[in-house]
């Protein structure tokens, strides 16, 4: 009964052992390739999964994108000069079965062929085209590598360039010459800055001038139409006065006009009688007689006369 019990104990666990053995769990993100006696067999999706103990045997491959990064190296530009690259490829699996059946260390050789393509594609570079086509660089190697890692089952996502570093006196010449720049364009900014300063005050004066001149045309419009209203209206009041007013406004200019040796015969002779008979009226002298043909008084000279005029005509008599 001792070895009995013995013997279904040990039978019960090496069954427990086989279970063990037997049952895999693949995960969401992986893919487990069955070896059975030494040759692939099938591909096990995530899930659970029994294979045969002894027998068969399970690959687990990350089926996640993954990045690898390159060590830094020393590359030479076409024009001689030594600059440190590294940079970080970014891949994914795409066939598991290529991937572990046709190269032994995919990490290891994918970081080799991007140092090797990296020297080749820098190396046809000066270092300004370098240091400016960083994009470049990047869509030509993940090319490169891209052409490679298909046959491994690898699709390679992406790739960056994570520093470019030339020498130190390079580097020391390069700040300097960027300095220079900004300089040279900070005094361009501040010439044109003047520039256009002094066009817009330019602009500004020029603008003044021309108000200024259109304020002093319509000022001087605006006198010479004043000028002309006035003199309509000089007319119109001329046209509209008494004979006896116009006579008087004569006399009255008489003494001015006589100061500077002035001889004022009136135009017509009816005018003359006119004033001299007014001037009779003043200085109470006779008049001579009229011309034959003017024998009558013109209208207007009669003996009426407004007493104020013969007061005026005293005052400038005297």
């Amino acid at each position: 009964m001792g070895f009995a019990a013995v013997a279904l104990v040990v039978l019960g666990l090496f069954l427990l052992l086989l279970l063990l053995l037997g049952v895999k769990v693949i995960r969401p993100y992986q893919r487990g390739l069955v070896e059975r006696l030494g040759k692939f067999n099938r591909i096990l999706d995530p899930g659970i999964h029994f294979i045969i103990p002894f027998m068969e045997r399970v690959k687990k491959v990350d089926m996640r994108e993954h990045v690898i990064d390159v060590p830094p190296q020393e590359v030479i530009c076409k024009d001689n000069v030594v600059v440190t690259v590294d940079a970080v490829v970014y891949y994914q699996i795409l066939d598991p079965v290529k991937v572990v059946y046709n190269v032994s260390n995919f990490l290891m050789a994918i970081i080799k062929l991007a140092q090797t393509n990296l020297r080749a594609i820098i190396g046809e570079m000066e270092l300004d085209e370098t240091l400016s086509g960083r994009d470049i660089i990047n869509a030509r190697l993940r090319e490169e590598l891209d052409k490679i890692t298909d046959r491994w089952g690898v699709k390679i996502t992406r790739v960056e360039i994570q520093r470019i570093d030339p020498p130190k006196d390079i580097q020391e010449a390069m700040a300097k010459q960027m300095t220079a720049e900004r300089e040279k364009r900070a005094m361009i900014l501040l010439a044109e800055g003047k520039k256009e300063a002094a066009v817009r005050e330019a602009e500004g004066q020029k603008q003044a001038a021309i108000l200024k001149a259109e304020g002093e045309k319509q000022r001087q419009i605006l006198i010479a139409e004043g000028q002309a209203q006035a003199i309509r209206k000089v007319l119109e009041a001329l046209r509209m006065a008494d004979e006896k007013y116009l006579t008087l406004q004569y006399i009255e200019k008489l003494p001015d006009l006589a100061k500077y040796g002035n001889l004022i015969v009136p135009y017509d002779t009816e005018s003359l009688i006119g004033l001299l008979r007014i001037l009779q009226k003043v200085r109470e002298k006779p008049v001579p007689p009229a011309p034959p043909s003017e024998a009558e008084e013109p209208e207007g000279t009669s003996g009426n006369v407004n007493p104020e005029d013969l007061e005026k005509l005293k005052k400038m008599m005297e």
